[in-house]
């Protein structure tokens, strides 16, 4: 059967979107709880198999895939990986504030502690985010090399409520490399496939009785080291007025403990932890989704910051591993802008870091990062989406600092040695107000400066819906499938589908100009396909892209699915051409 071209390119906004949701909206958890025991995957439907996107695997119980079968089969993969691996020590669990994430850590437990693994949950059943259990990881494994701790946290990210998610770190602290999470798929859709007939599985309570079963404070252990990362001397000396919206995630008692310890001026603006997410404002498809890159989701907080109540206030996602920074001057910054200012600033301030340590950025961010690493003299590794490709250098010192357009960054300590090799929500916002504090300007400002110094960029991304083979055949297009020769108006210089920084596929194609460039890539946790856009010239020549955008991607994909576009041979199996 022929698939249909894809949307047009466009995100299609929904006339609730920043709007509170309307309480026939909200999810029912009682009925999302029930389907996640309730329903049985069919591991004969692609829909509803284990499928590790960017960062694990994600879905929802009442679509069939994420359910308790699918926790199951994973948890036993990852435990027969550890054994075949020889990772020998003990794994960190940790859960954020999704419905769905307490019953599947329960599961989880259940399989670990069958297959014997040394489990360390948190102290008083706390949330965990995403960086304090790479933090723990790192500095559990620190001066060892046998016995290596590793990670599982339950979460689906920023994905709308209804969502269950569950990822898995290696003993390097980071998200797993594509050879663990293609290893662990395969095994667990085996499992399932095999109606779990090979997992080992306890009741709960006696898990949580078992000896292998432990507890691990990660709240104080993670807040009482943020000093070796973050000059909170600074921020406390300059007295400036900290905004906090955790977005009802896992680091809302982290937040006050973080006041406490280094005596900072720090508001947290809503404590509210609720699984239906009631109270974030509805984001651009009208969903409920905890972005905080998203003006919309961050509605409240940037109005409230309108008011003047804070010098510099910062938003992060439910497993807080992404950041918003919402600034006096610019409001919330686009997430591309905070990642120059953090660069530029943080390799002008960190003089233990050494001149090896390079800047990494993943491929569809803004190249006004290429400008900056220039300026300062820095290696520029350019990686494809996904933060996993930043965990080995991060962890070795060879980056100093890697980062997302989606808003996902971590860095090294002031030392100049590992701090996570995770994405960190937590030290980007806290970096952004020690910025404000020692430079006396806010990350808007200085990003204005830089514009002026360097040019100014126009970016913009667009989502837009994609079926599950829509997504498969974007992600494999080919520069030898692009038969435009022009892009706003210039001559097409080169096509890529692999990534500079280290030859990996990037999961979809970036078309460069002189003056501009557009990537498309289909989401790795969601539905839908993006577009990514820049221009150095100005914002009719950036509609100028988004409209050629359109034209090619399309014909590309009309192309894919009639059978029109196959060059055979070596040609096709090109990772870039120039044109």
């Amino acid at each position: 059967m022929h698939e249909p071209r894809l949307s047009r390119l466009q995100t299609r906004i929904s006339p609730l979107a920043g709007k509170p949701a309307p309480s026939a909206s909200l999810v029912n958890v009682a009925k999302l709880v029930t389907a996640y025991y309730a329903e049985v995957p069919d591991p004969a439907v692609p829909a509803q198999r284990v499928a590790f996107g960017t960062s694990g695997h994600r879905g929802s119980a009442f679509e069939r895939s994420f359910n308790e079968f699918h926790v199951l089969a994973i948890t036993q993969a990852i435990c027969q990986y550890r054994k075949a691996h020889h990772i020998q020590g003990p794994l960190f669990l940790g859960i954020d504030t999704h419905a769905l994430s307490e019953p599947a850590r329960a599961s989880a437990l259940e399989v670990l502690a069958a297959n014997g693994v040394d489990v360390i949950l948190a102290q008083g059943d706390e949330y965990t985010p995403t960086p304090a259990i790479s933090h723990a990881i790192l500095a559990y494994n620190h001066a060892r090399v046998t016995g290596l701790a590793d990670g599982i946290v339950v979460t689906p990210s920023h994905n709308p409520p209804r969502d269950g998610g569950l990822k898995y770190n290696l003993p390097n602290g980071g998200p797993a490399d594509g050879g663990a999470t293609r290893w662990i798929e395969a095994c667990a859709n085996a499992h399932l496939k095999n109606s779990l007939k090979g997992v080992l599985r306890i009741p709960c309570e006696a898990a949580l009785r078992a000896p292998t079963t432990h507890r691990h404070d990660f709240l104080n252990s993670y807040v009482s080291s943020l000093g070796s990362v973050i000059d909170m001397d600074a921020i406390r000396g300059a007295k400036i007025r900290v905004g906090v919206d955790p977005l009802g995630g896992a680091g809302v008692h982290y937040w006050p403990a973080i006041a406490d310890r280094y005596g900072l001026d720090l508001s947290v603006v809503n404590a509210e932890v609720d699984q239906t997410f009631r109270f974030m404002p509805l984001d651009w498809d009208g969903q409920i989704r905890m972005d905080p890159s998203s003006s919309y989701a961050m509605k409240n907080l940037v109005n409230l910051n309108s008011q003047n109540h804070f010098d510099i206030a910062f938003g992060c996602d439910t497993d807080h591993d992404r950041h918003g920074i919402v600034t006096r001057s610019a409001g919330l910054l686009l997430s591309n802008h905070y990642l120059c200012v953090a660069i530029h600033y943080l390799f002008q301030h960190r003089p233990h870091w050494g001149q090896q340590a390079a800047i990494g950025k993943t491929i569809v961010s803004t190249c006004m990062i290429d400008r900056i690493a220039a300026k300062l003299g820095r290696k520029l590794v350019e990686m494809p989406v996904g933060f996993k490709w930043f965990a080995d250098g991060l962890f070795d010192g060879t980056l100093g600092f890697g980062g997302e357009e989606s808003a996902g960054a971590s860095f090294l300590r002031q030392d100049g040695t590992v701090w996570t090799t995770d994405k960190d929500g937590m030290i980007a916002s806290l970096l952004a107000a020690e910025i404000t504090a020692r430079m006396g300007r806010d990350p808007g400002e200085i990003y204005s400066e830089l514009t002026h110094e360097l040019g100014a960029c126009f970016s913009d991304r667009i989502d837009a819906p994609a079926t599950a083979h829509q997504k498969k055949a974007l992600s494999a297009l080919m520069p030898a499938q692009v038969q435009a020769r022009e892009l706003g108006g210039e001559k097409i210089l080169s096509v890529l589908s692999h990534a500079p920084g280290n030859g990996a596929p990037i999961g979809g194609i970036k078309v460069i100009a002189e003056h501009g460039w557009f990537a498309a890539r289909p989401s790795g946790t969601e539905n839908i396909y993006k577009i990514y856009l820049e221009s150095f010239l100005d914002e009719a020549h950036l509609r100028r892209l988004t409209a050629d955008a359109q034209v090619i991607i399309g014909a590309t994909f009309d192309a894919e699915f009639s059978g029109e576009s196959g060059e055979a041979g070596e040609v096709a199996n090109k990772t870039s051409l120039s044109i």
